[in-house]
């Protein structure tokens, strides 16, 4: 194998190394030669080649046996990869065995090549996402169990809310990854097709032959055959980047969440610790949230590379110049950069590190203005909801002016003491007891992934 060189040095951080396999130049090539041998056997299966061809042309389809630089260069003088290696494959079949080589190829036109592997590609590419997204799913599954009951601040514009639960801001992040598996799922038979269509989508020069060698062939990749071939008709591939998108998305939010988390002043949930991560070259105590940086960062790259393939849709005729080139790049540039997201999402929340006790006292930081309203909703019942919510905002506002805890602010108010016994006060203010749904929220995002997962 000879491969270009490239810019490796963040592909270890941002990109699964199994997927770069998958897209890399031994990736592509394989994936195109595995068209042109599945295309001879499906041909000599219906009479249309001499079995005896099928055995040399498969022996040469290989990536191993080609230069990938030289292929590189004739690229830039044939303007697509099936042409230069359909030749090269030519070559290194006659060198043994003149008569195979009449039949590389037969039919089938430069797009065809390219768009079946890079289908083959995006087979295993979702395999493996599948894969690491299921894995996450049961890591966040078991976490939302396990902090079902953990109270923290819920945060609106940034601010202290009421009180909700780890558990429940980790079903978020769950039900996310179940949505995307579901997506991924449904998608599959729209885009694990065939593209197999000859010069402009006719298969004129295969006659009569053309149908079964097309479903021969759909068989031997173990592909679908389409309606028709859909040369300049990218809907699949979109859609596919587009659940990508939304993966890279949802993602980035778990990543935004754990950064948040992890500042100096909230302080409540981290990253796993590991020698010599996270740290800073001048500052000795930072423990920075690099896996979430890798989150928000795809997250951030990805709409750009989905805007490439929407912007490439209205492609011109049967075969399209420069919108088709634009996509060669784009799609595996994504599925690289989500795996990466993946690989690092399942680093950062199979060891997540939590800090209930600082959730208690950030939760006690407004001493007790995170309870109002639950004070307010029982109070409302008693003396009217205008009433209990004027006199609650009011004694709030002489609680953060006073810095006085609300606790001791309600207990000094007439109009409250009379509706409120000490021990109800002291019940509405602990925030154990408003956490309303969470716990139902996840008991349901948790049965929903194992019923995907079942």
């Amino acid at each position: 194998m000879n491969q270009r060189p490239g810019n490796q040095l963040f592909d270890a951080y941002f990109t699964a190394r199994d997927m770069r396999d998958v897209f890399c130049d031994q990736g592509r090539v394989q994936a195109m030669l595995d068209f042109e041998a599945a295309l001879a056997r499906a041909q000599a299966r219906v009479g249309l080649i001499p079995h005896t061809a099928v055995a040399p042309i498969e022996a040469a389809c290989q990536a191993g046996h080609y230069d990938f630089s030289a292929l590189g260069e004739a690229i830039a003088t044939a303007g697509n990869s099936a042409i230069p290696l359909v030749k090269a494959l030519g070559r290194h079949i006659a060198a043994s065995d003149a008569e195979a080589e009449r039949y590389v190829h037969l039919g089938a036109t430069s797009q065809d090549v390219m768009d079946s592997g890079l289908v083959l590609q995006l087979r295993r590419a979702l395999e493996l996402i599948d894969s690491d997204l299921a894995q996450l799913g049961q890591t966040l599954a078991t976490q939302a169990q396990r902090y079902v009951a953990t109270p923290l601040a819920g945060r609106t514009w940034l601010q202290h809310a009421t009180p909700v639960t780890l558990g429940m801001k980790i079903a978020g992040w769950l039900g996310a990854v179940t949505r995307s598996r579901q997506r991924l799922q449904e998608l599959k038979p729209r885009l694990l097709v065939l593209q197999f269509g000859g010069a402009s989508g006719t298969l004129a020069a295969l006659g009569k032959q053309a149908m079964p060698i097309a479903q021969a062939l759909a068989e031997e990749l173990q592909l679908t055959l389409p309606e028709q071939p859909w040369h300049t008709q990218r809907d699949r591939l979109v859609e596919f980047g587009s659940v990508l998108g939304l993966i890279a998305g949802s993602l980035g939010k778990l990543g935004r969440d754990i950064s948040l988390l992890m500042q100096t002043e909230a302080g409540e949930v981290f990253e796993p610790s590991a020698p010599g991560k996270g740290g800073s070259s001048t500052m000795p105590h930072k423990r920075n949230p690099v896996g979430a940086a890798v989150l928000i960062g795809a997250a951030t790259r990805v709409p750009g590379l989905i805007s490439t393939l929407f912007s490439a849709m209205p492609q011109e005729h049967e075969r399209s110049l420069g919108l088709w080139h634009a996509e060669w790049e784009t799609l595996p540039e994504i599925c690289c950069l989500v795996s990466g997201s993946l690989k690092q999402a399942l680093l950062v929340t199979g060891g997540l590190e939590v800090d209930a006790e600082r959730m208690a006292r950030n939760l006690d930081l407004t001493q007790g203005l995170v309870l109002a309203e639950a004070v307010s909703i029982v109070l409302a019942q008693r003396v009217g909801r205008d009433t209990a919510h004027h006199l609650l905002e009011q004694c709030c506002k002489r609680a953060v002016a006073e810095q006085r805890h609300l606790r001791a602010v309600l207990g000094d108010e007439p109009q409250v003491t009379a509706e409120l016994s000490a021990v109800e006060l002291d019940h509405l203010l602990d925030p154990a007891h408003y956490l309303g749904q969470a716990r139902t929220w996840v008991e349901r995002a948790v049965a929903e992934h194992s019923a995907l997962t079942a």
